[in-house]
């Protein structure tokens, strides 16, 4: 699983012209699953987000996580994370989880995300989306769940 992360102070989904979710001062996560991938994989990323330490403290040090700062998490499917531009013009998404196992998978890394942090607003899987951000920093981060296993 590949997340990418965007510590933003406002970040919103818009689908067909109207606001589907919005969130305040938290996490933008990008969320694309592998073929590979395994509820171990969701389990990791999901815990990874709720404790990285990427906000700052009361000297301005990155030493919160979102948790602490009880912040937000918006979290959008991407597939496209799993693109393979190395060859052609055209990317692949072979490496990408089909669509109807990456729905599931989708829900279930949006229900860890529930159990973990307090606020959790979501995109619509498979939806054309427009997603706006206020990046806060500016901090992006990728997470990855496969250099681990």
């Amino acid at each position: 699983m590949r997340a990418v992360l965007q510590r933003v102070s406002a970040a919103r989904v818009d689908i067909g012209g109207c606001m589907e979710a919005e969130i305040s001062s938290g996490i933008l996560v990008f969320a694309g699953f592998s073929g590979d991938d395994t509820d171990a994989d969701l389990d990791y990323v999901a815990d990874k987000i709720a404790v990285l330490r990427i906000f700052g403290d009361d000297e301005g040090r990155m030493n919160r996580s979102l948790v602490d700062v009880q912040g937000e998490l918006l979290v959008v499917s991407q597939f496209t994370l799993y693109g393979d531009a190395r060859k052609g013009r055209r990317p692949s998404f072979t490496d990408a989880m089909e669509p109807g196992k990456a729905l599931v998978f989708y829900e279930k890394f949006v229900q860890a995300c529930r159990e973990r942090m307090p606020v959790v607003r979501c995109g619509v899987f498979g939806a054309d989306m427009q997603v706006s951000l206020v990046n806060d920093g500016p901090v992006t981060l990728l997470v990855d769940s496969s250099r681990l296993f």
